[in-house]
């Protein structure tokens, strides 16, 4: 029985995390041994788990990592322990994720990577493997990156240095260790991302882009509207919303805001995975909802959605968009990194970042074609694109070629 080890910071919880989980029941349903590792937050999985260190680990990690700008070079013990595990697992293929996250030491990982001559699959959810500190440089312009990471202006950002800037020697290190290995295979998970890698020290790695997927029978047209209606007291207002795992600048939470003053009164925004604290601010025509990991919940708040608004200035896919698709919701993006490859003319608006006056327009036109002039080609997209089976099984054809190959 061949054996798949998947390394992430989460287990079946967030959006990465229910991506390696749906990977793992693929490969699992198709004859293989599935072990996930993980950093923290794990809920429960058909694979086995492997948590890497503890909190403690977790704690000492964030530490050095805002003294010294060092991030994922702590962890040094806890790493080498699960390297030792890995050793009596064997894997057949290994399955990286984010590798960001306080939680493991990249180079003793990569350094074990190419001794042991496994056969690797990378899935980029973002720019951090190619920077010498930022997960995204896209909303300052910087292309630092592409030549040599120095004097970053994004190091107090995550993961965050209060003080020192080491950005440049982690690039080279990056640079070095990451085109250490020669069966890796890079996988962005959008054609944006997958043009940035094209530009960046990992250039000569092969690159398969493969979109991220949803679950097109978890995310479906329902007829919620009058139950999150009733649940949330918005009465007979139409409904604009946003969902996002934490919700700050780069996921446009001010924009909300300025729309919230301008929009019509017949409208209500209603934001999904904010904190208690954001919560208790909120303008009366927002309403806030702490996240949550209830798919039936969101499917029913995907569908009675008038439309989906992604006003994120920086997205490696935007997994909220599809999932209102298949939801039967039309969607309104800006037009940055990756957000604008998933709207068709059938299927939303995109827009400039930050034009409020634009956007309310959007919303008026969708208002004025209706939701059903939508709904229709939004399922359909989903399920001919972006359903996560189809997705998924590529990831399952990837690894068995490179098995294949790596066997002869």
């Amino acid at each position: 029985m061949p054996k798949l080890l998947q390394i992430n910071t989460l287990v079946n919880k967030g959006s990465t995390g229910r991506i390696v989980e749906q990977i793992s029941d693929f490969f699992i349903s198709n004859g293989w041994q599935s072990f996930v590792a993980y950093g923290r937050n794990s809920n429960a999985s058909n694979s086995q788990t492997i948590q890497i260190g503890n909190k403690l680990d977790y704690f000492l990690h964030g530490i050095q990592s805002n003294l010294f700008d060092n991030h994922g070079l702590a962890s040094t013990n806890s790493t080498k322990q699960f390297l030792e595990k890995v050793k009596s697992i064997k894997p057949d293929i290994i399955i990286l994720h984010n590798l960001h996250g306080y939680y493991i030491n990249y180079k003793k990982l990569f350094e074990f990577l190419k001794e042991a001559k496994i056969p690797v699959l990378w899935t980029l959810h973002d720019c951090w493997s190619i920077t010498g500190h930022c997960t995204f440089f896209s909303d300052i312009n910087c292309e630092k990156w592409k030549t040599e990471c120095n004097n970053c202006p994004k190091f107090k950002n995550y993961p965050s240095s209060i003080f020192y800037d080491n950005s440049k020697q982690n690039y080279y290190q990056k640079k070095q260790l990451f085109n250490s290995i020669e069966n890796l295979t890079l996988v962005p998970v959008s054609n944006w991302l997958g043009e940035i890698i094209k530009q960046s020290f990992l250039s000569d790695k092969v690159v398969n882009v493969i979109h991220n997927g949803v679950d097109i029978n978890a995310f479906y047209p329902t007829n919620s509207l009058n139950i999150v209606k009733k649940k949330y007291s918005i009465n007979n207002k139409k409904i604009l919303l946003g969902v996002a795992t934490i919700w700050d600048a780069r996921k446009g939470i001010s924009d909300y805001f300025k729309l919230a003053k301008s929009i019509s009164k017949d409208y209500v925004i209603v934001l999904v995975g904010l904190s208690r604290k954001q919560i208790e601010s909120l303008p009366e025509n927002i309403i806030g909802i702490e996240r949550t990991e209830n798919i039936s919940e969101l499917n029913q708040l995907y569908s009675a959605a008038e439309i989906v608004l992604n006003l994120s200035y920086q997205e490696s896919f935007g997994l909220t968009t599809v999932e209102g698709f298949a939801s039967g919701t039309p969607s309104i993006v800006y037009n940055c990194t990756a957000s604008p490859e998933l709207i068709t003319e059938e299927t939303g608006i995109v827009v400039e970042p930050g034009n409020i006056n634009d956007l309310i327009f959007s919303i008026e036109t969708i208002a004025k074609n209706g939701k059903s002039f939508y709904s229709y080609n939004c399922r359909k997209l989903a399920e001919s694109k972006y359903n996560n089976q189809v997705q998924i099984k590529k990831y399952f054809d990837m690894a068995n070629k490179m098995l294949n190959i790596y066997k002869n």
